[in-house]
C-alpha cells in the first residue's frame, strides 16, 4: 500500500486523513501493478491521531508498587470474571493485563509487547468477554492466530474464561472439514478464532459468509509480528475486506517487528501501545546454557540428556528442530530405543498434530520434538526444559522457543546444541540472550 509516497504494510488501524498534497515523483515501473485496496478502518471524522505510548517503566515507586496490587476488579471487569479468573488461578493480573484491560475497556485500539508467559491472552480475551456479557451478540470477535496449535489453544483460553457466559467459540482451522466449519461460522459463534489462511479460504468459497462479520467489534492478531510479517498479506486482505470500519484492533506479541512499528506509527485515533520490550530478552527466571559438541554428537548429548530427566525432576521437555525431517528422524530413534516421545511437524495431518500436543500437555509423554510450529504462545505448564537441537536462524525465533518454559513466575531451563561451525553464528545472533557454556 501507498502512504504519502512510501510503501507501507497494509493498516489495522484508522488511518488519518493527510491535507498536504504532494507532487508524484516519476517512477519507473517493469510492470503495471494493479492498486492495492485500502484496508484500514476509517472513522466518520478522521481526528489527528493520537498514540499513548506506554513502556511500562515509567510510574513512581509507590505509584509501582499500587500498580502491582491492583486486582482485576480494580480494572473495571464484570464481577463475574472477576469470579472466573479466581477460579482459574489467576489472582491479580500482570503488568500486561494491568495497562492494557482497562484502555480495551475504553474503546481503545491495543498494541502490547510483553515477554513469553506474561498473560497476554487474557489481556485482549478478557475485555472482549466483558463486551460480550453486556450485549451478547454473534460474531463479536475474530482472532486470527499465525498456527494451528496456536489457533486451538486460544478457542480453547476463550471457552475456559467465557464459560459462564455460555460463550460459543468457533476454531476455524486447517485439517478439518472446511464445510463443517462453513456451517459453524453460518451460526454466527461469539468469538471466532482462526488462521488466516482457513477463514479466508472459507469466505471466497462461499461469499455469502462476509456478511457473517458485519456486526464485528474486535478483531485480534495474535502473535502479531509472525501474523503481519508472514505470507498472510492476500489472505488479510480478503478477512478485512468482510470487516466493518468501525472496531477495536487488538495487536499482542512477543517480540517487535518493523511491520508492528509501522503499524504504531501510523495507527489513527484511540491507540495505546504498551511495550515491555528490551530487545531480545528472556525472562529473569531462565537459565540458559549451551553446549559445544562435534556435529556426529549431537543424537548421543541429546539422548543422555533425555535420560537425566527424572534425576534432575524434569517433567517434560521440547526439543526444537529446524527442519520436518530431522523431527521425524529424531522421534524414530527415540521409539526404537523405547523413549516415550511425540512429534509435531507441518507435514503431519492435523489430526495427529494435535492428538500429539494432547498427548504431551496431558503428560502422557514427557518430550515433544518440533519444528517451529510450537514455538509460538503455546501454554504447557509442565515443561521445564527446551532444548535446541539446532540454532534458530533469527534472535525473535529463539526468544520465542525458550519461551514455552519459565512461563508466567515458574523457572525453567534452555539447552543450545552448538558446533564448532555455528560458534561465530552463535556470538553473532544470539549474543543478547545470556547464554553461558554447560
Amino acid at each position: 500500500m501507498e502512504v504519502d509516497g512510501e510503501a507501507r504494510p497494509f493498516l489495522l488501524f484508522s488511518k488519518p486523513k493527510s491535507n498536504r498534497r504532494t507532487e508524484p515523483q516519476p517512477q519507473v515501473q517493469s510492470q503495471p501493478k494493479p492498486p492495492k485496496p485500502d484496508l484500514s478502518p476509517a472513522s466518520d471524522s478522521d481526528p489527528a491521531p493520537t498514540v499513548v505510548i506506554d513502556h511500562g517503566d515509567t510510574c513512581s515507586a509507590d505509584g509501582a508498587a499500587a500498580d502491582a496490587l491492583a486486582s482485576f476488579a480494580d480494572l473495571g471487569l464484570s464481577e463475574w470474571l472477576v469470579d472466573v479468573c479466581t477460579s482459574l488461578g489467576m489472582r491479580r493480573p500482570t503488568a500486561v493485563q494491568r495497562r492494557c484491560i482497562p484502555r480495551a475497556l475504553a474503546g481503545e485500539n491495543v498494541l502490547g509487547i510483553a515477554e513469553t508467559g506474561s498473560g497476554k491472552t487474557a489481556a485482549f480475551a478478557l475485555p472482549i468477554l466483558h463486551r460480550l456479557g453486556e450485549d451478547p451478540f454473534g460474531v463479536a470477535a475474530l482472532a486470527l492466530a499465525p498456527t494451528r496449535e496456536l489457533a486451538a489453544q486460544l478457542a480453547e483460553q476463550f471457552r475456559a474464561l467465557g464459560s459462564p457466559l455460555g460463550l460459543r467459540c468457533l476454531a476455524a482451522i486447517g485439517g478439518f472439514d472446511s464445510l463443517a466449519q462453513a456451517k459453524g461460522l453460518a451460526r454466527r459463534p461469539h468469538v471466532v478464532v482462526a488462521t488466516p489462511g482457513r477463514i479466508a479460504t472459507l469466505i471466497k468459497n462461499d461469499p455469502d459468509l462476509a456478511k457473517v462479520f458485519a456486526r464485528t467489534k474486535f478483531l485480534v492478531l495474535d502473535e502479531a509480528d509472525r501474523v503481519v510479517d508472514a505470507n498472510f498479506e492476500e489472505d488479510l486482505k480478503v478477512i478485512f475486506d468482510c470487516l466493518p470500519k468501525k472496531r477495536q484492533t487488538f495487536l499482542f506479541s512477543a517480540t517487535m517487528s518493523d511491520n508492528l512499528r509501522s503499524l504504531l506509527e501510523l495507527s489513527g485515533s484511540k491507540s495505546y501501545f504498551f511495550e515491555a520490550y528490551e530487545g531480545f530478552k528472556t525472562v529473569e527466571n531462565l537459565k540458559q546454557q549451551y553446549i559445544h559438541i562435534p556435529p556426529d554428537g549431537k543424537e548421543l548429548h541429546l539422548l543422555y540428556l533425555l535420560s537425566k530427566m527424572k534425576e534432575d525432576n524434569i517433567r517434560s521437555a521440547i526439543v526444537f528442530v529446524s527442519t520436518c525431517r530431522t523431527c521425524q528422524y529424531l522421534d524414530f530413534v527415540l521409539q526404537e530405543l523405547g523413549r516415550p516421545a511425540v512429534s509435531l511437524h507441518s507435514h503431519k495431518a492435523q489430526s495427529q498434530r494435535l492428538s500429539a500436543l494432547h498427548r504431551f500437555k496431558s503428560g502422557q509423554v514427557p518430550v515433544l520434538i518440533a519444528t517451529d510450529v510450537a514455538s509460538r504462545g503455546l501454554d504447557i505448564q509442565t515443561v521445564d526444559l527446551v532444548i535446541n537441537y539446532d540454532i534458530p536462524r533469527f534472535p525473535r525465533d529463539y526468544i520465542h522457543r525458550v519461551g514455552r518454559t519459565a512461563r508466567a513466575t515458574r523457572g525453567g531451563l534452555s539447552i543450545c546444541f552448538v558446533t564448532q561451525k555455528q560458534l561465530t553464528f552463535k556470538h553473532a545472533r544470539l549474543s543478547e540472550t545470556a547464554l553461558c557454556k554447560l
